[in-house]
């Protein structure tokens, strides 16, 4: 029985039914009914079976489950990932292309006739809150019950969905078949002119949970190219002052750069007892758009966290640990068989004695660990619903989004970079964006300091070409025009010459925002250097940390040193000329410009 009269909808469900050949269909209404009754079902499988779920300790950790993927499939698989456009220039050189003809001609064997003997499940669903004009309808067809559960907490899932699509043809068509989780089959591809996704053999959820970067990023990106709007990899917070006014910005980090720790901030003493306090609106994705008044409002497409659960713990991330707390879902984290409740690297430091390791053996945790093992896989998540934050924003469900004052790119630089720096305009904080690398740490590749390039913490997100999307930015700010947010950079990761870090982090980055602020509404003035506008030594609040940043220290978070920004500024023309103009990126010419104008400034 279908949940919709949608003849675009029931067409392709068709299509797709004749080629998976499923033994029964379920289409998803989302009720709880029907989520209480797949997951008894996936409960109920006999343990060793790979697509089991369990129940976890139900007064600790009430309506939470755990899942434990295969060894062979523990995170996102970015060399078996594709972009299929019609030509290999519009997928641009930061992507894999294939073309969509000779795609879906390797796929269709590979999903004809995967789900014989199983159930197909079709999910409709809205990123963003369905009343939202901004939000977005997607339909995904799959094999995995795991899936429908993680989709239930990730997005809106059910019947509402197809109501807000009504007889349109603008929807995700998402079709995903666990197979037989043969990692040399595995293909996780988007057809952007098709407004299709295609995922097999994958059964963890960066790979499966389509709506996530699938849908979120590299379609939405593309999508939003060509409609006028942006999808971005980027949180949304909001802060809210004393006297009751809140200013919203969106923040874009590369991994390991303390995205989710920024997002759910919880300020420094000095500030709560003034009054202020840090909102969430959303801690990964962002999707903006010009609204009414010709400002850019931003709504969060998702309606959970995917986190990773290693190192979340209730010092590092209060409110993010605090999400998983009830109808969350744990996957490849150790448990703890005395309590069946879960257990990760970083939590506390006493592992369970009786514990199940994320593979799932049977080990003394404290033992294991001793021999140099993990007991949670590295990238083990959790999946949790945005509601469950302590810090989620009053304004998380408005259909109409937040209105974004400032936006703010960051990595991971031991030196070069100072604590924050404002650009000079939005062409300007266009290249800074382009700009956004992080240092590699030893544990990453052996080599300690090599920089990574990751435009607009995009890099492996970006539907079209990397060339073109930063066209679509420049675009964007002539239609904000002086409406437009301002644009920052910040890193907080200075290092000294020891390799210490020298500013505090985690809550105190409040102090950063709260000068961010302050610039947005006009009220301190700056510094103009070659770079940009840096704060006035005095403007940044250091209340309660004066033993540890000291003027001295200060004076080195915010130098600017001539001789290495040259050297950034020769390694960008490097990697725009040879990493993505070399490959087939169209730069535009402004940015070249801005370049230009720096490397003038610094003489």
């Amino acid at each position: 029985m279908s949940l919709t009269t949608n003849p675009n909808v029931l067409k392709w469900v068709d299509e797709m039914i004749a080629l998976c050949k499923p033994d029964k269909v379920v289409w998803i209404d989302g009720s709880k009914e029907q989520l209480a009754e797949l997951t008894a079902q996936v409960t109920s499988l006999p343990d060793g079976d790979p697509n089991k779920m369990y129940h976890l300790n139900e007064e600790k950790l009430p309506g939470c489950l755990y899942h434990r993927t295969a060894v062979n499939d523990v995170a996102r698989v970015e060399d078996r990932t594709f972009i299929c456009t019609k030509t290999k220039e519009e997928a641009g050189p930061t992507n894999n292309w294939c073309d969509p003809k000779e795609m879906y001609a390797k796929l269709t064997p590979m999903y004809d006739g995967v789900m014989k003997g199983q159930t197909m499940y079709i999910i409709p669903y809205s990123m963003g809150p369905v009343a939202s004009p901004i939000s977005k309808v997607g339909v995904e067809i799959t094999d995995s019950i795991y899936v429908v559960l993680n989709m239930n907490i990730m997005t809106r899932m059910g019947k509402a969905a197809f109501d807000k699509l009504g007889d349109s043809n603008d929807f995700v068509r998402g079709l995903h078949s666990k197979a037989d989780v043969d990692p040399e089959k595995r293909y996780i591809v988007q057809f952007p002119e098709d407004n299709t996704i295609w995922s097999i053999n994958s059964a963890y959820g960066g790979n499966v949970i389509l709506s996530k970067k699938c849908f979120a990023l590299r379609i939405a990106s593309f999508q939003g190219k060509n409609e006028g709007w942006m999808a971005e990899h980027m949180l949304i917070l909001g802060v809210q002052k004393p006297d009751g006014d809140t200013k919203y910005i969106c923040a874009a980090f590369p991994s390991a750069c303390g995205k989710t720790n920024l997002a759910m901030l919880i300020p420094p003493e000095g500030y709560l007892k003034k009054g202020y306090k840090v909102f969430t609106v959303g801690d990964d994705i962002a999707w903006l758009k010009p609204g009414k008044d010709g400002r850019l409002y931003a709504i969060n497409p998702e309606n959970g966290f995917f986190g990773v659960a290693p190192g979340t713990n209730a010092k590092s991330n209060y409110n993010a640990l605090a999400s998983t707390m009830k109808n969350a879902i744990f996957t490849n984290v150790a448990l703890d068989n005395d309590t069946n409740t879960v257990w990760w690297e970083k939590l506390d430091k006493n592992p369970p004695v009786n514990a199940t390791e994320w593979k799932g053996s049977k080990v003394n945790g404290p033992e294991f660990i001793a021999e140099g093992n993990t007991l949670a896989h590295p990238n083990s998540r959790f999946t949790a619903p945005a509601e469950n934050c302590p810090c989620i924003s009053p304004e998380f469900n408005n259909p109409d989004g937040v209105p974004i004052s400032a936006i703010i790119f960051g990595g991971r630089r031991a030196s070069t970079t100072p604590l924050v720096y404002q650009s000079f305009d939005w062409t300007h904080g266009t290249y800074i964006g382009s700009a956004v690398s992080s240092e590699t740490t030893a544990a990453a590749t052996g080599a300690v300091g090599v920089l990574r390039h990751d435009p607009m913490a995009m890099k492996p997100f970006i539907g079209y070409n990397v060339g073109d999307y930063w066209a679509h930015w420049l675009e964007m700010g002539e239609k904000l025009g002086d409406k437009a947010p301002k644009i920052f950079n910040v890193n907080w990761f200075k290092q000294d010459e020891n390799g210490n870090f020298i500013w505090p982090g985690f809550g105190d980055n409040m102090r950063v925002l709260d000068w961010i602020i302050k610039r947005c509404e006009g009220t301190v003035d700056a510094d103009e250097t070659a770079i940009g506008y840096l704060p006035k030594k005095a403007d940044i609040n250091v209340e309660g940390i004066e033993d540890e940043v000291t003027p001295e220290i200060m004076d080195k978070l915010l130098a600017v040193d001539k001789e290495l920004w040259t050297k950034e500024i020769a390694e960008m023309r490097r990697y725009y000329n040879d990493d993505i103009k070399a490959k087939g990126g169209n730069i535009p010419q402004a940015l070249y410009a801005e370049l230009d104008r720096i490397e003038a400034r610094l003489k």
